[in-house]
């Protein structure tokens, strides 16, 4: 039997870990006790004590880190965007964040979630979400080909909620108010979860560094009043912001968590950006929602895609090159119709078109006066 040590504790605590893809604080520090019982029972003469504090916390998660540095993983946290709560993970620092995911799924399975990824960053109005209608209909879209079935993409779908990698709403209607007026919207809506928030916000900066926001509350207790974040988080990127509310002024750039939002009118009521003054009654229907309340119905009738402004510029340009083009080919297609447009003329048809001048055969058939066709290019219009 290979010999027990202390250092196991940490091999018992992440496998724990890996068992449950990601993990509250509090839960976390359960199990970093359980593996302690575990390590003790198997050799109780190490006699080990789980200690306490904040400060021995933080220190076996840098133990925990170090032991994992080869392996280009983290154990990193990110706090849940309506709780507050602080969540625990294991990130793969290197490589494609997507392609984490390949143990798990097939290369169409991915492409899938990538392209589910896409339409919910380019959500409109913020909403970060998309309907489950929409999601599905992204199977026609992944490149290759795939002949993946709706009703297993359904299933798809629901491993990736089962997997924490999406969250889905319930599907209840409720009115959602937004500048003062109401709006019902339907639910059963998918959106990204803390888990892939905290795993995939490096390749979420990167691919969309325009459509991400950040709230604006974290960013000021992180920069202003210098909040205490663990040296192996140092760089985690926990003020992204999917789910919340903004101010209620147009135009005003203040976007908060939930949780967030709930602290700060604790100690101020007017926004830190503006200074508007808000509402006392605290009720934050009148403020303008971030995530799925700001989804309207509609809005997953059109493909949100990053390539649909290019493609619209490409054709509005397209349209330019056609109405510039010379008069000159448009002069030789009046000549060459000419003929018929004189027989069309005994017709009393005013409006020539190119493709209402193709005259039958018996109409060709019929006499015409043997007169030569004038030179001069015709004025007709």
């Amino acid at each position: 039997m290979a010999s027990v040590s202390d250092d196991d504790v940490q091999r018992v605590f992440i496998q724990a870990i890996l068992s449950r893809a990601i993990v509250s604080r509090n839960l976390a520090q359960i199990l970093w006790e359980k593996s302690i019982d575990a390590v003790n029972a198997a050799k109780p003469e190490l006699e080990l004590r789980l200690p306490t504090g904040r400060d021995a916390w933080d220190e076996f998660v840098t133990k925990i880190n170090r032991s994992l540095d080869s392996l280009d993983l983290e154990f990193r946290h990110l706090h849940d965007e309506n709780s507050g709560t602080q969540m625990y993970a294991l990130v793969n620092r290197k490589g494609d964040e997507i392609a984490q995911m390949a143990t798990e799924y097939t290369a169409a399975e991915i492409a899938f979630f990538k392209a589910i990824v896409e339409l919910i960053m380019l959500a409109p109005r913020h909403s970060f979400s998309v309907s489950s209608t929409a999601a599905l209909r992204e199977v026609s879209a992944i490149r290759p080909k795939t002949n993946m079935s709706k009703s297993q993409a359904e299933a798809v779908l629901g491993s990736f909620v089962a997997q924490k990698w999406l969250i889905k709403s319930k599907h209840v209607s409720f009115l959602v108010y937004f500048s003062l007026r109401a709006y019902t919207t339907r639910r059963g809506r998918y959106s990204l979860s803390t888990r892939s928030l905290l795993e995939l916000s490096p390749y979420l900066k990167t691919t969309y560094p325009e459509e991400l926001i950040e709230c604006t509350i974290c960013l000021e207790v992180r920069h202003a009043f210098k909040y205490h974040v663990p040296p192996f988080c140092n760089n985690l990127p926990f003020q992204i912001i999917t789910r919340g509310v903004a101010c209620l002024r147009e135009n005003c750039k203040t976007w908060m968590h939930r949780h967030c939002f709930t602290n700060f009118r604790r100690r101020q009521n007017s926004c830190p950006t503006c200074r508007i003054d808000w509402p006392e009654d605290h009720a934050d229907k009148a403020f303008v929602p971030i995530g799925e309340g700001a989804a309207r119905e509609g809005d997953d009738a059109k493909r949100w895609s990053r390539n649909a402004a290019s493609d619209d510029d490409e054709d509005d340009d397209d349209e330019d090159e056609d109405e510039d083009e010379p008069d000159n080919t448009q002069s030789q297609s009046q000549s060459q119709s000419q003929p018929k447009a004189r027989r069309a003329q005994r017709t009393k048809k005013t409006n020539v078109v190119q493709d209402d001048i193709d005259i039958d055969e018996e109409e060709d058939a019929e006499p015409v006066k043997k007169e030569k066709a004038p030179a001069r290019r015709s004025t007709r219009r």
